[in-house]
Formats: C-alpha cells, sequence, structure tokens
C-alpha cells in the first residue's frame, strides 16, 4: 500500500464514528448530510444490482459468507459490503468477488471526498458511499451489504427495494444507541423490513428474549405487509440422525439434506439455514427473479467453502503457536456480546464431548461492551481465564484488574489472572503435558491484531 494510501485511509479513521442520535431520533433528521453527499454522487444505491439486507447482532457476516459461497459456487458476480475489517480497510468490499484495490480504492476516497465540502459526515457514511459507488459502476448478479448497527438509522438504510432483508440473531450490543432492552433492539434491526420484500428471521436466543424479538419482527411486517420465513416457522434446521456429517434444512414443505458447514460451530449450521432460506425464498414462485435461480450443488458447494475469519478459527500455523506445547489447539473468534457468549459456551460443551481437553481462555475487551453477560455462560467450562488489554487500545479496553474481580465474584474456583500482553498471557497459561485448548476472545479488534501477526 502506498504512502499516500495510507495517509488517506488515516483521513478517514479520523471521521467521528457514530451520528448524534437518540431513540426518538428519525432518519430523516440525522441523515440530510448524507443524503446530500448521495445526491452529489448520483446516487448510486439506486443503480445496484439486486440487494439482499443483512441487519442482526451476531451471525450477520457468517451468513454474508455463506450466500457469497453458494452464489459464487454458481458462477455469479457477487459484490459484498461488511464490517468491521479484522486486519485491512480493503475487506470491506469486494467487487464481483474480488477485494478491492489499492487504486480503486483512492481514486473513491478523492472522488467521494471531493463531494463532502460543507457536510458533517461519519466513517460509516462516507466508506457506505464509497461502497454504492463502487457496486454501481461493476456489473454484478448480487450485492450483499450488511448493516453497520441497528437497522432503522443505519445508513446501508436507503435501498428503496432490495430482494430480500435477512435479520440474523438479536442480543445486547451498542446498547447506548439501540436501546437497553431486546425489544427496542429488535424495532432497530426491523428498520430494514421492506413493503413486499420477504424478510428471513434467524434463530433467536431460546426463552422470553428470543419470543420477544420475533413477535417485534411479527408486528413491523405486519405493517408494511412484508412476507416473514421464521426460523423455527417456515423453515428450520435439525441433526440429520442417518448422517452425523450432514444437517437437514426444511423450508416449507421441502426437506433437504446438507453437509454441515467448514465454519466451525452448532451456530453456523443456524446461520447457513439462513442463508439457505433466502435462497429459497428467491427461487420461490412467489418472488421469483430469474437471476436468482441457483443449482442445487451450489448450494452445497457453498456451505462447505464459506469463509469468514475471526470466526471460531483454528490458529495453525500462526506465530503465537511456538509459545505455546506442540499439543495445545489455539483458537480465535471476535464474540463480544451475551449471545457470543452463549454460543462458545456451546462450543465448549461440544469440544468437552469430544475430547474433554481444558479449555483455558485469553479475552480482552473493549470498555463499552458488558463483559460480564460475555463471560457468565463461559466460566463453568474454563480451566482458566487470563484478561489482557487489547493490543494497542489500552486507553479503550476493559481494566483486565476490574474485569479479574468480576469473573472470581462471579466463579470463585476459577484461575483467574491478569497479563500485560497477549503473549505474556500465553507464556503463563498453566497447560501441562497433555493436551489442551487455548481460546482468544472478547473483541474483533483482538482478533484484527491477531490474524494481523499471520
Amino acid at each position: 500500500m502506498s504512502a499516500t494510501l495510507q495517509h488517506k485511509l488515516q483521513y478517514l479513521y479520523g471521521l467521528r464514528l457514530h451520528a448524534a442520535r437518540t431513540l426518538n431520533s428519525t432518519p430523516e433528521n440525522i441523515r440530510s448530510d448524507y443524503k446530500a453527499l448521495l445526491d452529489r454522487l448520483g446516487n448510486p444505491q439506486r443503480k445496484l444490482p439486486p440487494v439482499i439486507h443483512v441487519a442482526g447482532t451476531n451471525g450477520k457476516g457468517s451468513t454474508i459468507a455463506f450466500l457469497r459461497a453458494m452464489h459464487e459456487a454458481d458462477g455469479k458476480r457477487v459484490h459484498t459490503y461488511t464490517s468491521p475489517h479484522l486486519v485491512r480497510f480493503h475487506e470491506r468490499m469486494a467487487i464481483a468477488g474480488q477485494e478491492i484495490d489499492d487504486q480503486t480504492l483512492e481514486n473513491l476516497i478523492d472522488e467521494v471526498m471531493h463531494n463532502t465540502e460543507g457536510l458533517a459526515l461519519t466513517f460509516f457514511e462516507v466508506t457506505t458511499a464509497m461502497a454504492f459507488l463502487a457496486f454501481s459502476r461493476s456489473p454484478a448478479d448480487l450485492c450483499l451489504i450488511e448493516v453497520g448497527m441497528g437497522g432503522r438509522m443505519d445508513c446501508t438504510n436507503v435501498i428503496e427495494r432490495p430482494a430480500a432483508t435477512i435479520i440474523t440473531r438479536i442480543s445486547k450490543d451498542h446498547c447506548q444507541y439501540l436501546g437497553d432492552s431486546i425489544e427496542e433492539i429488535a424495532g432497530e434491526k426491523a428498520g430494514i423490513i421492506k413493503p413486499g420484500v420477504p424478510c428471513i428471521i434467524g434463530y433467536q436466543q431460546n426463552g422470553p428474549a428470543g419470543d420477544q424479538a420475533m413477535k417485534v419482527f411479527a408486528q413491523v411486517a405486519s405493517q408494511v405487509d412484508a412476507p416473514l420465513h421464521r426460523a423455527g416457522h417456515e423453515w428450520d434446521v435439525s441433526t440429520d440422525e442417518s448422517n452425523p456429517v450432514n444437517f437437514l434444512f426444511r423450508y416449507g414443505s421441502l426437506l433437504n439434506s446438507f453437509r454441515a458447514p467448514t465454519l466451525v460451530g452448532a451456530h453456523q449450521c443456524e446461520n447457513a439455514g439462513a442463508a439457505l432460506a433466502c435462497s429459497f425464498a428467491l427461487c420461490d414462485p412467489a418472488y421469483v427473479i430469474d437471476s436468482f435461480s441457483i443449482h442445487p450443488e451450489s448450494r452445497q458447494k457453498g456451505l462447505t467453502q464459506a469463509t469468514w475469519p475471526g470466526r471460531l478459527q483454528r490458529l495453525n500455523p500462526h506465530a503465537l503457536c511456538t509459545l505455546i506445547p506442540a499439543n495445545t489447539e489455539l483458537w480465535l473468534d471476535g464474540g463480544h456480546n451475551d449471545s457470543a457468549g452463549q454460543v462458545l459456551a456451546q462450543q465448549a460443551l461440544s469440544w468437552h464431548a469430544t475430547d474433554a481437553k481444558p479449555l483455558h481462555m485469553v479475552m480482552a475487551m473493549k470498555r463499552d461492551k458488558q463483559a460480564d453477560q460475555f463471560i457468565k455462560p463461559l466460566l463453568p467450562h474454563l480451566a482458566s481465564l487470563t484478561i489482557i488489554p487489547l493490543p494497542g487500545m489500552s486507553d479503550q479496553s476493559h481494566d483486565p484488574h476490574e474485569l479479574s474481580q468480576i469473573a472470581r465474584g462471579m466463579n470463585q474456583t476459577l484461575d483467574v489472572k491478569t497479563a500485560p500482553t497477549l503473549e505474556d498471557a500465553l507464556r503463563q497459561i498453566p497447560v501441562e503435558t497433555t493436551p489442551a485448548r487455548i481460546l482468544l476472545t472478547g473483541s474483533l479488534f483482538l482478533a484484527g491484531a491477531v490474524l494481523a501477526k499471520l
């Protein structure tokens, strides 16, 4: 990357992160400058290939990865816009399947920033406008757009009629912007539901929280006459008892068996189910668009070829592996909220049922996250917990000593300690000569720092 492009990216990173908003704000009263920018650029959001718009708290990126892989396996050209990036800004935009190159990125920055005079814009508004501009200029069969935060107020939510919308699992995150209750958060996510456009709803949390979210989605969909395709209702996934390496996917009266995704974790079958439900809905005679026909084998290829770094990713090989015994597995996951903690606890149970290796966790987390809700379901499954500051971001991190006290208060028998760096944490984990696992987790920023060492 040239020094010039690095300088321009640093300027973008210096823009404010979020527009001022409250739960009573409306898109109209916070988006005037952003809409002015889109007007100056010729409203590229109206010139995109068919869009699938994806919101949710957990699973958005994995669901998009499955959709992209399935359609690319079918020979289709797919644009994708996701966030955040883990290592390089370029990860955010893939144009017809190819990560954006340096020259195209620099040209986009120049063109968009040239049109920002007199406008107060956020980092995400500028980068979203860049993505819309790039995607409007390159032919493709499909455009996958991930919501940045929320949905109703998000700057990606200017697509007037997407081909479909998807809302994945809802949990408590960004509460200062989206609300403290599941109902409020679900209401914000439901803002992407559009009149007459099929909306696929992913699996929600078990119990009252999930029921509350589903109720909100049903209410909003009814108000705008949007057909809902809900996990556990119009579609579902289940274990294929006749073949343990497969899972069953039901869509209406159709039942299909697919090989389990290569992405690790039972929750990935649920995310794959949301992608499959979207794929089937877009082939449904009620919403059929010729370009969305897809061969059944392409769906299977996509499930087993999809990749999504930093989500239950095994690090082998990796420079950090030199700091731990050869018989110890090193895993990475960017989870950082209550739902992610539940998913990781489920994976810990699965690991234990497989081989009972002790699980040691190293965690770093941003200060604005609810750390206690993340670690609570995990604590019973850990042999030790080591808490560190985020690499290069100690000023934005939860204080490791404060977090260690919280963890000890929740589980007084667990071996809890702190370390100044990730490397120090790995060196002091009490691994024995027997095989073990180490999980690095708590933040996508930690995941990015670890992957940057590859």
